[in-house]
């Protein structure tokens, strides 16, 4: 049988998606307002142009921060304006006409499908390359947070190839007390230690006041050099991780990156992993945040919409929240990255569930 939308899901459609849209225009430019009054001093120097502020900053901050308050006034949106319907008691009148609210709830879901669909585009694959645009912006004219420099960076190279720096330096591209060890069968067949070494371009290294030891059962052979050039799979953004790095980078890019450094034994990588997690969890929240929203607000209460909108304020504050304390305990090692990420999506299941349970019939 055919499905068609009729006039009432239309309607529906167009008042959620409308005061989604509104909402966040609204605390878009709160927010440039305030950022602007908190750079204002960095912006009005002359080596900052106003062209670089406009396009490569704010053009991608706006898009950053709309895609990062999507799920809270998804929440919000479905709230006021669901409030307004059963306030005008036309909640009311639409399951007095036959409709059930498990039909009425149809509208809401193709809603938040379509904020679900843009949010995770927008996260997956252009906001991105907008990032990494912006934080340059930030990193040059605003405050630099790049990592730089690194003490102690090992990793796996390749299978049985371990490198060693005691320290790295970017700006210099200098690595110094540098080894690389190789292992057949758990056992170590030759190690190369150095004075230093340079980064020179994509996988070409130059190590400096070198020494080699090639071990074959007790005998040992060393071979020692002043220069020599190399090659080594590893580029110095493979142990220099910002902070930010996770929010440059497309899904397929992520996730990539992620198995990469897994088989290369790096261990802050929980950052890299949330991010990658929370990207497919705010498909499913938008979805579980409309339905509590209209399970919520879909009853006329005594306390009228602002009693509603007060509850969907506490319990999408508390979400967010509750996100953020599951990714602290997940960046600290004691919980995996994807339950950090899913947790406040199962829990939130079941609030929704019994809200709908209590929605008006």
């Amino acid at each position: 049988m055919k499905f068609k939308l009729k006039r009432i899901d239309w309607y529906i459609i167009k008042q959620f998606l409308g005061t989604y849209v509104f909402a966040i225009a609204l605390i878009i430019a709160i927010s440039v307002v305030f950022d602007i009054n908190e750079k204002i001093d960095k912006f009005l120097s002359p080596d900052v142009p106003l062209k670089a502020i406009v396009f490569d900053y704010y053009m991608n901050f706006i898009p950053y921060f709309a895609n990062l308050f999507s799920p809270l006034f998804t929440f919000i949106a479905v709230i006021f304006f669901t409030s307004k319907l059963a306030d005008n008691s036309e909640i009311i009148a639409m399951l007095a006409s036959g409709m059930s609210f498990r039909r009425l709830m149809l509208p809401y879901a193709i809603s938040a499908g379509i904020i679900a669909l843009s949010t995770f585009v927008l996260n997956a694959y252009i906001i991105p390359p907008a990032n990494e645009t912006r934080i340059d912006f930030q990193n040059t004219y605003i405050k630099n947070k790049k990592v730089d420099y690194v003490r102690s960076a090992q990793l796996e190279i390749e299978p049985g190839v371990i490198a060693y720096f005691d320290r790295y330096d970017a700006r210099s591209g200098m690595g110094y007390r540098f080894s690389l060890e190789h292992f057949e069968d758990k056992k170590m067949i030759s190690r190369l230690t150095a004075k230093s070494i340079k980064y020179d371009s994509l996988y070409n290294w130059t190590v400096i006041d070198y020494m080699i030891r090639d071990f074959d059962g007790m005998r040992e052979h060393i071979t020692q050099g002043s220069r020599m050039d190399t090659t080594l799979t590893i580029v110095p953004s493979d142990f220099l991780i910002s902070v930010n790095d996770c929010e440059t980078m497309t899904s397929p890019e992520l996730s990539t990156y992620i198995d990469r450094q897994k088989k290369r034994g790096i261990g802050n990588i929980q950052t890299f992993q949330i991010e990658y997690h929370k990207r497919y969890a705010a498909i499913m929240a938008a979805f579980i945040l409309t339905s509590i929203g209209a399970s919520l607000s879909s009853r006329k209460i005594k306390g009228g919409m602002g009693l509603n909108i007060g509850i969907g304020l506490a319990l999408s504050f508390s979400y967010i929240l509750f996100t953020t304390v599951t990714s602290t305990f997940a960046i600290n090692g004691n919980l995996s990255p994807a339950m950090a990420a899913w947790i406040p999506n199962i829990l939130y299941t079941f609030i929704a569930i019994y809200l709908y349970q209590k929605a008006p019939r």
